[in-house]
């Protein structure tokens, strides 16, 4: 479907990049070629991973950024510019997770802060990077990390599912207002896949009970979303816009 020189010679910025999916993530698209701004808030392990991708071969600078400030946005993408021009692949990947509050149903333990870092950063990123490259009157591709949760829910974590049902929507929005520029918007729906931000639950007496009910009797592994991600983000997808491209082994079809 692809090959190590698919993304060769774009400049790709992948958020939440100082580990699990995000560095996973950064990994893969320099393994195709691509130049990868690894970017987070935890800038120290930003450079850990660019030293990965550079000892590995690849190119990779580290850039620190906090999604929900709009000022280290600007400024991250005009540190990358100085270097490497428009960014034009951008992998909105930084997210958090809410910790699960019940039996106190629906009461409010930081909401906002969760949209803020799952659905409004995901805006404020996309817009600034499209503006860009509207501007340089160059094609570009942003692929979203929305998640099984887009579609489906949990108990006990309202706000964590209400941001990703937004980040899939606003992916469909995005790809009707950027066609007619040349950029194509598209979404992983990844289910389970354990990580940092998760493991203790997936390792608790619920998470087994979790991995029961997939289809696949497994938790997803990073590199199950390799194939995945280097369609939407390649022009082996060139054609897509406005997906939202599930991998969460059957999840979402399980029955009940």
């Amino acid at each position: 479907m692809t090959t190590t020189g698919d993304l060769a010679g774009r400049t790709a910025l992948v958020s939440g990049a100082s580990g699990g999916l995000g560095a996973h993530f950064a990994r893969v698209l320099a393994g195709a070629g691509a130049r990868v701004v690894v970017a987070a808030r935890r800038e120290a392990r930003c450079r850990a991973v660019a030293d990965d991708i550079r000892a590995a071969g690849g190119e990779a600078m580290a850039v620190a950024l906090d999604v929900t400030d709009t000022a280290a946005i600007d400024a991250a993408l005009d540190l990358v510019a100085e270097r490497w021009g428009v960014v034009d692949l951008l992998v909105n990947n930084a997210g958090v997770v809410e910790r699960d509050r019940r039996p106190r149903a629906l009461a409010d333990h930081g909401f906002a802060a969760v949209v803020g870092v799952n659905l409004t950063a995901v805006y404020a990123m996309s817009q600034r990077v499209a503006e860009r490259l509207i501007a340089a009157g160059r094609a570009g591709c942003i692929v979203n990390v929305a998640s099984l949760l887009s579609v489906a829910t949990r108990a006990g974590v309202p706000a964590y599912c209400a941001s990703k049902a937004g980040v899939a929507h606003l992916t469909r929005q995005m790809a009707l207002d950027l066609a007619p520029y040349a950029i194509r918007v598209n979404a992983l729906a990844p289910g389970y896949v354990k990580t940092d931000l998760n493991r203790e639950m997936l390792e608790s007496a619920a998470g087994e009970a979790l991995v029961a009910r997939i289809p696949q009797r497994r938790l997803g592994r990073p590199e199950d979303l390799d194939g995945p991600l280097l369609l939407l983000a390649s022009d082996a997808g060139r054609y897509m816009t406005g997906a939202i491209l599930p991998v969460d082994g059957g999840h979402r079809v399980a029955g009940v």
